[in-house]
């Protein structure tokens, strides 16, 4: 069961999601939050899968209580959906350097919303190949220069290669692919560098292969 937290200030759009969420066998709405700061605290009790977190909310944004619950240890498994609009797409590459796993515009249709709760709870970004490319390269590019970082001297060379294939936005089928291995082989490979780099998931992992400059806006030819 993907137990879930809803943290959105308007009451009508928490009862919409709960309404679509609450009709799928698999998941359970276990608490919501009208503040960013009700959010961090039902979320310090509950220990959702995942949170719904709207980017603007009164008393703490979305993007601190993100934060705030990425940074809490007891709360690393918890994963955060960052909910938006198309107008405010500059904060999303912020939500990601916050600890969010992803983000969904707020007027998304009932099947992508639980698509996307399904896709986080098991790990994996919610950012498809092709946004990959565009989005995190263009934000990458303006928050700062990229800077070596030396945590990745810890990765082998094949590691490497993978995360900078992961920051190409290529899933792990067609990272097997690029490289002649099984599609296991590049699971296990992802599974280690997230335990290297301590990255809660493979968002987390685009991120720092462009701030550490393993890879720069135009990978892949984007």
């Amino acid at each position: 069961m993907i137990r879930v937290l809803l943290a959105d200030d308007q009451t009508l759009v928490r009862a919409g999601f709960r309404s679509i969420l609450s009709d799928e066998d698999d998941i359970e709405v276990v608490a919501e939050a009208a503040t960013g700061a009700e959010a961090v605290a039902r979320a310090r009790e509950t220990a959702p899968d995942v949170v719904l977190m709207d980017i603007r909310m009164p008393e703490l944004d979305g993007l601190e209580a993100t934060r705030r619950i990425a940074a809490d240890p007891r709360l690393d498994a918890v994963k955060v959906i960052i909910l938006t609009t198309f107008d405010l797409d500059d904060y999303i590459y912020g939500a990601l350097r916050a600890g969010a796993s992803g983000f969904l515009v707020k007027d998304t249709e009932p099947a992508e919303l639980i698509h996307a709760v399904r896709v986080v709870a098991r790990g994996d970004a919610l950012i498809s190949p092709s946004v990959t490319r565009r989005l995190i390269a263009e934000f990458a590019s303006r928050v700062k220069r990229p800077e070596p970082d030396p945590e990745l001297n810890a990765l082998t060379e094949r590691e490497r290669e993978v995360l900078a294939l992961i920051a190409g936005g290529l899933s792990n089928d067609e990272i097997a692919g690029k490289l002649v291995v099984s599609p296991a082989t590049v699971k296990t490979h992802v599974s280690r560098i997230m335990t290297k780099l301590r990255a809660r998931d493979r968002a987390q992992l685009v991120v720092l292969a462009y701030e550490s400059a393993l890879v720069t806006p135009g990978w892949l030819g984007t």
